[in-house]
C-alpha cells in the first residue's frame, strides 16, 4: 500500500509539472487582449488593431483591444505589468510610457524594466510637424519667422501630457527660441480635432495620425523629427534639414507581456508577429500610414528601450520637465 501511495503521488506530481508544459505548447486556447494605453483613433489604437487582426487569424482565437487611457499611458501600461503572466494579456507598447514616463513622473506605480517583457518591436514611426492652413508658413523657417514676429499666441497640441508630442513641442522651443504655448488633449484623435478645426497652431505627433490629414489638404507638414526622411513622404524634409540640427523626436511601438510570461509563450508571439510583419499587405499599410516596419528579436527589443530610456532621461532633466 505504501508502494502504492507513493506512485500515486510520484504520479500526481509529474502531471502537475506536466500541465503547465502542455498548456504553453496548446497557447492560445481562448481569446487574447491587447491592451492601448490611450484613446482610440491614435497611432497605438491603429498598430493594435493591425496585429489584432493578424494574431486572430494566426492563432485562430479572437484578439480584442481594449483602450485604458489615462495618466500618459500608464494605466493601461499598469494593468498589464499586474495582470497574469499566460499570454492572454498584452500591451501595445509605445515610447512614451515605456522609456519616457519612468523619468517624468515622480511616482510610478510600476517599473517598465522589471514589470513588462519586451515580445517585439513593431514600428518605427516619423513624428510629423503640421500645422493648420491659416499659418502663413511653408517651412520651418518661415514658421520660426512667424511665430517670434505674430502678436497671436502660437500653441501646439499633444496627446497628453509627458508624451513625446509634448517634448517635440518644449524642445522646437528650446532649440528655435520660441515661447510656444502647450495644450494637452486626452488623446490624438481630440488633438487632431482641434487642429483640423485651427483651435491649435501646431504639433508634432505620430505620421500615422496626421498623414492623412495633410494628404487630404486639410493639415499643411513642415517637416518630419527623424533622422531620416519619410519612405511614405519623401518630399518633405527632417527638421535637421530644415534647420535646427540635432533634433530628433523617436517614437516606435512594440508588443510587450508581463514579466514571468514563459518564455515558450513569448517565442509563439514573437514568430507570429514578426510572420506579421514580413507580409506586402502589412508593409504596405505601416509604409502608407508613415511608419516604418520593424521586427527583430525580443533582446534587441530590450536594448532599445534600455538605449532610450537613458536618452530621454537626459532631456527631461535638462528641460527641468516632471509630473505629479
Amino acid at each position: 500500500m505504501r508502494i502504492r501511495s507513493i506512485v500515486i503521488s510520484l504520479s500526481a506530481s509529474v502531471m502537475l509539472a506536466v500541465q503547465p508544459v502542455i498548456a504553453q505548447e496548446a497557447y492560445p486556447t481562448k481569446p487574447i487582449r491587447i491592451i492601448v494605453g490611450y484613446a482610440a483613433g491614435g497611432s497605438a489604437d491603429i498598430a493594435a488593431r493591425l496585429a489584432a487582426e493578424k494574431l486572430s487569424a494566426e492563432f485562430k482565437q479572437p484578439v480584442i483591444v481594449e483602450n485604458r487611457a489615462g495618466a500618459g499611458g500608464n494605466i493601461g501600461a499598469e494593468l498589464v505589468a499586474r495582470a497574469a503572466p499566460d499570454g492572454y494579456t498584452l500591451l501595445m507598447a509605445s515610447t512614451a510610457h515605456i522609456v519616457i514616463n519612468p523619468s517624468l513622473y515622480k511616482k510610478m506605480t510600476f517599473d517598465p524594466a522589471k514589470d513588462l517583457l519586451p515580445i517585439i518591436l513593431m514600428q518605427n514611426e516619423h513624428n510629423l510637424m503640421v500645422v493648420t492652413p491659416s499659418v502663413p508658413a511653408t517651412t520651418l523657417k518661415e514658421f520660426i519667422a512667424y511665430a517670434k514676429t505674430t502678436q497671436k499666441d502660437i500653441t501646439f497640441a499633444s496627446p497628453g501630457q509627458g508624451t513625446p508630442a509634448h517634448l517635440a513641442g518644449e524642445l522646437m522651443n528650446q532649440a528655435a527660441g520660441l515661447k510656444m504655448v502647450h495644450v494637452p488633449y486626452k488623446g490624438t484623435a481630440s488633438a487632431v480635432t482641434d487642429l483640423l478645426a485651427g483651435h491649435v497652431t501646431m504639433s508634432i505627433d505620430n505620421m500615422p495620425v496626421l498623414l492623412p490629414q495633410v494628404k487630404a489638404g486639410k493639415l499643411r507638414a513642415l517637416a518630419v523629427a527623424s533622422e531620416s526622411r519619410a519612405s511614405a513622404a519623401p518630399d518633405i524634409p527632417t527638421i535637421q534639414e530644415a534647420g535646427l540640427a540635432n533634433y530628433v523626436v523617436p517614437s516606435w511601438k512594440g508588443l510587450m507581456a508581463p514579466t514571468g510570461t514563459p518564455r515558450p509563450i513569448i517565442e509563439k508571439l514573437h514568430a507570429a508577429m514578426a510572420k506579421m510583419l514580413a507580409m506586402p499587405d502589412v508593409q504596405k499599410k505601416m509604409i502608407a500610414l508613415g511608419a516604418e516596419p520593424a521586427g527583430g528579436t525580443p533582446e534587441k527589443f530590450a536594448d532599445l528601450i534600455k538605449s532610450d530610456t537613458a536618452k530621454w532621461a537626459k532631456v527631461i532633466k535638462s528641460n527641468g520637465i516632471t509630473l505629479d
